[in-house]
C-alpha cells in the first residue's frame, strides 16, 4: 500500500528531525566530514618550554631509523595522549685521541648527543631560532638527546641546489645563511654538510645534527666565512660571558670547551666591528 503524499511528508519532516536531535543542526557550509577535517596540534602554537615538557614526558610509541646520518640516530613517534609527534633520538657519545676520515685526521675527536643540546640552548641564548629544541632524556637505560621532528620539510640544501631553486626572498635567504655560518664558527661545527641544513615550506632554514661541533680552538675554522650579523643578534654575543653560559651549557659543555668557544667569539666581533655599519641588517625572520 502506498502512502498519500501528505503521509509521505510528515515521515521526512519526522525522520529531518531525528537527525537534528542527534547530531546538532544542519550546516549548509561544513563538508560531510568537517571534523574528521580539523588539522591536528602542532608546533606552530607550542613554546620551546611546552615543546621540551613534551620531549621529556610524552610516551615512546614507535621508532625506526632515522634515515639520513652516520650516528645510529632514530625518528620516534612520542604522545602525550593529546598531541602526538616525531623526535630524533641520538645516544653516541664516542671520544677518540685520534679520528680519520676523508678529509683528514682530527685529534681529540668527539661525537656526543650532549651537543644538540648544547646548541639548542646556545642558539636560544643568541635569539637565532633555527635550532630545534633538544633535550637530554633516557633512552633504554642510555641518556640521550630527543630532538623535536621538524614539521613541513620540502627539502635540504642539497636538495634546493640539485633543483636549482632559490628563495622567494633572496635577501633575508642570504642574510639567514651568514647567520648560520656565524653559528657553525662560534661553535666549531666541523660537519655542517648540505643534509643538516633543512628548508621549511615557508623557507625558513633550520640547522640540524651538531654531534661533531664545539671543538677546542680558539681560532676560527674558516674566518672568511663570518660576513654580517643581525644587530640584535651581534649584541646578544657581544654580552655572552663564561659565569652563563656555564649555567646554559653544563654539563653539555665542559668549561676548557666553553673557554674557546670565547675567544672564538671574540675573533667573530672583531670581524664584525671591523666592517662597521656594512657588517649589520635588520633580520627579516620572525622569531
Amino acid at each position: 500500500m502506498s502512502l498519500r503524499p501528505s503521509r509521505l511528508w510528515l515521515v521526512l519532516v519526522a525522520f529531518i528531525a531525528c537527525l537534528i536531535l542527534r547530531n546538532g543542526p544542519l550546516d549548509a557550509t561544513a563538508g560531510p566530514q568537517s571534523e574528521v577535517a580539523k588539522p591536528p596540534s602542532s608546533a606552530v602554537s607550542m613554546s620551546d618550554d611546552d615543546i621540551e615538557q613534551f620531549l621529556l614526558k610524552a610516551k615512546v610509541v614507535k621508532t625506526r631509523a632515522a634515515g639520513k646520518g652516520i650516528t645510529g640516530s632514530l625518528r620516534a613517534t612520542l604522545t602525550d595522549g593529546t598531541l602526538t609527534h616525531d623526535a630524533q633520538i641520538q645516544t653516541i657519545d664516542e671520544a677518540k685521541r685520534e679520528f680519520r676520515s676523508v678529509s683528514g685526521v682530527e685529534f681529540n675527536f668527539r661525537d656526543s648527543w650532549m651537543f644538540n643540546v648544547a646548541a639548542y640552548r646556545l642558539d636560544r641564548a643568541l635569539g637565532l631560532k633555527f635550532v630545534p629544541v633538544s633535550v637530554e632524556r633516557k633512552w633504554r637505560s642510555t641518556h640521550g638527546a630527543f630532538t623535536w621532528w621538524l614539521d613541513d620539510v620540502q627539502m635540504d640544501e642539497g636538495d634546493r641546489l640539485k633543483k636549482g631553486l632559490n628563495s622567494p626572498d633572496p635577501r633575508g635567504w642570504n642574510e639567514e645563511m651568514q647567520l648560520v655560518r656565524l653559528f657553525d664558527q662560534l661553535i666549531y661545527n666541523v660537519d655542517r654538510n648540505l643534509g643538516n641544513l633543512l628548508i621549511t615550506n615557508d623557507w625558513n632554514i633550520w640547522a640540524i645534527d651538531h654531534t661533531r661541533a664545539f671543538r677546542t680552538y680558539e681560532v676560527l675554522k674558516t674566518p672568511a666565512n663570518i660576513a654580517r650579523c643581525d644587530r640584535e643578534v651581534f649584541e646578544r654575543l657581544k654580552r655572552l660571558n663564561n659565569a652563563d653560559l656555564r649555567k646554559r651549557l653544563s654539563p653539555y659543555l665542559n668549561s676548557f670547551e666553553i673557554n674557546t668557544m670565547l675567544k672564538r667569539r671574540d675573533a667573530i666581533v672583531t670581524l664584525i666591528e671591523q666592517r662597521g655599519e656594512v657588517g649589520l641588517f635588520e633580520r627579516k625572520r620572525k622569531v
